[in-house]
């Protein structure tokens, strides 16, 4: 079974922290990418937003386009008022025929903010999840009309992070609503990478592979520090260079039947870890820990 391993280029400059790279020309972030292994990239702040600029651009690197990031507010607005704010980001994924857009909840996140810690973030009450649910679908099912899935991020900071939101989620939509496992975020919130994988397989429509730095996690979690100060202080790695198993959630993933992409995804502070080295160091881990699992890795 094939699969593809592409990488977000927040290893190269961070849009949530545009000191971090922000001065790094997006040449250089397509070039290395191809350099390193690489198969497609995401999106990124410094892409053009409409196809007929971006394809020219990735073809000459000879790289795929995956996905792109959307930060949703259907904890504030309806489901006819997303599908209005998502139709631009919905058009650059479907002209360009991803199969999947990066969706998360945005309404009162905390992950992009250095003021807040991570655990005073929005979060859905008992009574919201039924009409949330709804609204999520909605959006999805229209999304899958332009051929473009919905991948529901987890993500530290934002109302869904935890393993229990996780099930409510699943629990409160329709199968339109995909699921995007990111093995980072899942640890650093307490969840077993792999115990979420087996649990919502058949939901699983991207993969983000990011690795922890226990200790680095630990004193962030003891400190309750903000997400974009354990980033800097160096939580996040790439495939291999951390506590993630990463062999068994894909072998799972194999044996489920997964085809989409894995996504090398580590912000990293590209002072301290060069970002070139590091995208190399992901894909030579996470090509064989592909292979290890039983896929075969798409060139």
């Amino acid at each position: 079974m094939n699969v593809r391993i592409g990488i977000n280029p927040i290893t190269w400059s961070n849009d949530d922290m545009p000191s971090l790279g922000g001065d790094t020309p997006l040449e250089v972030c397509l070039s290395e990418t191809k350099q390193a292994g690489y198969a497609g990239t995401e999106m990124g702040g410094k892409f053009p937003k409409r196809a007929k600029e971006l394809k020219p651009i990735l073809d000459r690197h000879g790289l795929k386009f995956i996905s792109g990031w959307y930060s949703a507010k259907l904890l504030e607005r309806t489901a006819e008022d997303e599908i209005k704010a998502i139709a631009g980001h919905l058009d650059l994924m479907a002209d360009m025929g991803c199969p999947v857009m990066v969706f998360a909840e945005g309404s009162g996140a905390t992950h992009g903010d250095r003021t807040k810690p991570a655990d005073t973030r929005r979060m859905i009450a008992g009574h919201e999840w039924a009409e949330y649910g709804k609204r999520i679908t909605a959006v999805a099912e229209h999304m899958l009309k332009r051929g473009v899935r919905l991948a529901f991020h987890h993500h530290m900071g934002t109302a869904i992070q935890t393993s229990d939101e996780i099930d409510r989620l699943i629990k409160a939509t329709g199968p339109a609503v995909g699921l995007l496992l990111d093995t980072g975020h899942a640890t650093y919130a307490g969840a077993d990478p792999f115990d979420l994988a087996k649990k919502h397989a058949k939901r699983i429509a991207h993969v983000h592979c990011k690795d922890v730095r226990r200790l680095m996690l630990d004193a962030a979690k003891k400190l309750n520090k903000s997400f974009l100060d354990s980033v800097l202080d160096g939580v996040f790695t790439v495939p291999g260079d951390g506590a993630v198993a990463f062999v068994p959630v894909l072998k799972l993933l194999r044996d489920e039947g997964y085809r989409g992409w894995l996504v090398v995804e580590a912000e990293q502070d590209p002072a301290k870890a060069h970002p070139l080295t590091y995208a190399k160091m992901g894909y030579k881990y996470l090509s064989g820990a592909a292979k290890d699992a039983g896929f075969t890795v798409a060139a």
